[in-house]
């Protein structure tokens, strides 16, 4: 006789939560019970599908994308190139991310402040569970923006700033990856090599996409920043605030007096 498992039974064994249960099966990553009355029989394969679901959230998939792969809907292909974006989003495994109390700890910002920022959608997080997760890389960029606090900068300008970056970002980071679908994914995937080797050029490809590209878009807004903040200094500024600009240009931006 199958084993059947009440849902507090079924957490214990799969060392989660009712909550985080019942999260998932609003996702759709777990197939509701089988009722007798009002109680709710779990099998085996329900636990199965936990374990398989937190392993998939260790490698870094997100939810919508386990669930993908569960149900087979994920071609081949594909899966390693989603493990290589997974990888690159996050640098620590599920057991080394932080919680938001964590990150508050850590990066120096309160609580309150973090979820007003979560909210706005500028801090993105990893869910585990069901519940945000960060890497210690978001406790570094939190921590960046608390040193823009401390200098003057205030708060709701600087959010509003924040805001229009994210959102001129989020239409170029479409672009870039439309691109990269029509050029390079959708041409391999109608190639007439096998899944393996499909794979492997798209996650090659990828890897050496991702650095080249973040580099460019680092290096170009950095210049541009140097360059704005140049032309304000000159129409506004004296020369002893010229002076530690012009020690960060490049000889490209270098005003012309100084070359």
């Amino acid at each position: 006789m199958d084993q059947r498992l009440r849902v507090e039974d079924l957490a214990r064994r799969a060392d989660t939560s009712v909550d985080t249960i019942r999260f998932y099966q609003k996702r759709r990553l777990l197939e509701p019970p089988e009722r007798e009355g009002r109680v709710g029989w779990y099998r085996a394969e329900h636990l199965d599908r936990l374990a398989r679901i937190r392993a998939l959230q260790v490698q870094g998939f997100s939810l919508s994308v386990i669930r993908r792969i569960l149900d087979g809907e994920l071609d081949g292909a594909d899966v390693p190139l989603v493990a290589a974006v997974a990888e690159a989003r996050d640098d620590a495994s599920a057991d080394g991310l932080l919680t938001r109390e964590q990150l508050a700890e850590r990066s120096g910002v309160a609580v309150a402040l973090l979820e007003t920022i979560a909210g706005e959608g500028l801090l993105l997080a990893r869910i585990v569970d069901g519940e945000p997760r960060y890497t210690a890389a978001d406790a570094e960029l939190v921590h960046a923006g608390l040193r823009l606090l401390e200098v003057g900068l205030p708060l709701p300008e600087l959010l509003a700033l924040a805001r229009r970056h994210h959102d001129t970002t989020v239409g170029i980071a479409q672009d870039a990856v439309e691109m990269f679908d029509s050029h390079v994914r959708r041409p391999l995937r109608a190639s007439d090599a096998d899944d393996d080797e499909k794979a492997r050029q798209l996650v090659d490809a990828f890897e050496l996409l991702l650095p080249a590209v973040t580099a460019l878009v680092a290096n170009h807004f950095r210049r541009v920043l140097l360059e704005v903040a140049q032309e304000h200094l000159e129409a506004v500024g004296d020369p002893a605030e010229l002076r530690p600009i012009d020690g960060d240009q490049s000889p490209a931006l270098a005003p012309a007096g100084s070359r």
